[in-house]
């Protein structure tokens, strides 16, 4: 029987990542933690040195990809595969290096650990790649056009990856979080200000407004749904964009 218990949790220094690697170790498993931001990294594993490690570095280059790899052990169980997002902007702001950069952002170091996790997971006959995008890949939301445009991407790439391993005991799927209490929402609580010429309290009230549930997401409730589908029960959901965003989407 293989260890089920062992995940990679990236963009784990804030946010979303997280919320999901406190709840990953909550639940009693070990988590590798990766982000920029060292001391973060640190001061998480010094509470639960026990079940945390970390290897800290920037995604969006090649060689830490493929040395992060390197460290991963035979026996992981799955990837929670998160980073941050673009800025906040209309198209008309955007400029082609903006969009060059959300590619790096967004896509493609993805596709280079997603690449490299698989034969991996293939040895074993088992794995789980849970992707953390938006729910701009079902929806536009306003004033993300690099992100509506590039995240959708990830849902392409999702659904080829289950064609293409079929019976490998692998799943691929994506979570979709709409507006969840993090700095990536008062990033847009600032657009949206600045914008309407209105207090950030005020925006935050437009966008809370905005959402059938009346409310904005709590990342603990995100990172227990993520917890499940990174799990074993999990194993006829594959190809599967849920999204987490209080019924923004429809």
């Amino acid at each position: 029987m293989i260890n089920r218990e062992i995940f990679l949790v990236t963009g784990a220094s804030s946010g979303l990542g997280l919320a999901v690697a406190n709840a990953l170790i909550h639940n009693g498993h070990e988590v590798i933690l990766v982000a920029r931001n060292e001391s973060k990294l640190k001061e998480i594993c010094a509470q639960q040195p026990q079940q945390t490690s970390y290897i800290c570095g920037d995604l969006s280059q090649e060689s830490f990809v493929r040395y992060l790899v390197s460290k991963l052990p035979e026996n992981l169980s799955g990837a929670f595969i998160n980073a941050g997002g673009p800025p906040a902007k209309t198209t008309a702001e955007t400029t082609l290096e903006d969009w060059d950069n959300a590619y790096n952002l967004l896509i493609r170091w993805k596709v280079q650990l997603t690449r490299e996790l698989i034969p991996l997971f293939q040895k074993q006959g088992y794995g789980r790649i849970l992707y953390s995008e938006s729910t701009s890949v079902t929806r536009p939301v306003e004033n993300l056009a690099l992100s509506n445009s590039l995240r959708m991407a990830i849902v392409g790439l999702t659904r080829t990856l289950v064609n293409e391993y079929k019976n490998s005991g692998i799943t691929f799927n994506v979570l979709a979080p709409g507006y969840h209490e993090t700095k990536a929402l008062e990033r847009l609580y600032d657009k949206l200000s600045q914008q309407q010429s209105i207090t950030v309290d005020k925006a935050r009230e437009l966008i809370a407004k905005k959402i059938p549930t009346g409310s904005t997401g709590d990342v603990l409730h995100y990172a227990s749904l993520a917890c499940w589908l990174l799990g074993s029960q999990s194993d006829f959901i594959t190809g599967q964009v849920i999204n987490v965003d209080g019924g923004v989407s429809i």
